[in-house]
């Protein structure tokens, strides 16, 4: 899928997070295929484009969440060097824990997203808005 730059600067944080993780599951089924065909330029190819998703969504993390951030690191930095050891061996089975690992979380990072979603009314958005502009200018 492919998504403009002016589309992703109207997307909220969690929503980006949500679509690196698709993208990264994305790139590993296709890796997994190139290394089926014997295609292993391609499929190195895709596995780097796999570990550069995973430096950005380490990259994102906001650390003032909480014991959270730290634990996703751990946790990307895991699938990060899965998908390095996957790419010397060209190993579709390692492919297959970090695309497994990361169903799980794009899965229950969808159900949070949908939880959370507009609990606060648009009006009340808009006045934090407001202010945090104001509060940015005030300093």
């Amino acid at each position: 899928m492919m998504i403009t730059k002016e589309a992703l600067h109207k997307k909220s944080p969690q929503e980006v997070t949500a679509l690196l993780y698709e993208a990264c599951m994305d790139r590993l089924e296709e890796a997994k295929a190139r290394i089926e065909a014997n295609d292993l330029v391609g499929a190195n190819h895709r596995l780097q484009k796999s570990s550069d998703i995973f430096e950005r969504l380490g990259a994102g993390l906001n650390y003032e969440a909480g014991i959270i951030s730290d634990q996703l690191e751990v946790l990307y930095m895991y699938m990060a060097d899965l998908v390095v050891q996957a790419n010397y061996q060209k190993n579709t089975a390692l492919i297959d824990e970090v695309l497994n690992l990361l169903a799980t979380l794009s899965q229950a990072w969808h159900q949070a997203m949908n939880e959370n979603r507009d609990l606060q009314p648009k009006a009340a958005k808009q006045k934090v808005n407001a202010y945090e502009r104001s509060v940015m200018y005030d300093h």
